[in-house]
């Protein structure tokens, strides 16, 4: 099973994801880092709920998202990709406007499992809104059922 294409740059990283979720939520890759991943979504309309909050779904979405592309710039060699098997996330505030910002940094990586976490902040304030952790299976040929 041949091995998933890792992007070498942020540039990369945004022209994969642009016709995928990653697209629709307009989030933008600032940096890719091995122990860490930036990235930086705009608040608007379609990622709010009707009371104009910003969507827990956008951000998990968001999260969610940052950990993934962290984990596949960090995938052992012998790796044909990942899923997750589990995620959280803790809320402590919203925005109505501005950026959020994500960074996604390990807490293991292992050759079976990722663990990493994620927080994301309203640019404009600095707060903290949300916490995320997921935790990611590492797939090797056998493993990859679709």
């Amino acid at each position: 099973m041949a091995r998933l294409r890792i992007p070498k740059d942020a540039a990369e990283w945004n022209e994969i994801g642009r016709d995928y979720l990653p697209g629709t939520i307009g989030m933008e890759i600032l940096s890719v880092e091995p122990d860490a991943l930036r990235a930086r979504m705009r608040v608007e309309k379609r990622l709010c709920a009707s009371n104009g909050f910003l969507h827990a779904g956008a951000v998990v979405t968001f999260a969610d998202t940052c950990c993934g592309y962290a984990t596949v710039h960090n995938l052992p060699e012998d790796a044909d990709g990942f899923t997750t098997i589990e995620l959280k996330s803790n809320f402590f505030g919203t925005t109505l406007e501005g950026d959020v910002t994500c960074v996604a940094t390990p807490v293991h990586k292992g050759r079976t499992t990722h663990v990493w976490d994620a927080e994301v902040r309203a640019e404009k304030s600095g707060k903290t809104i949300a916490r995320f952790r997921c935790t990611q299976m590492i797939l090797r040929g056998k493993d990859k059922t679709r």
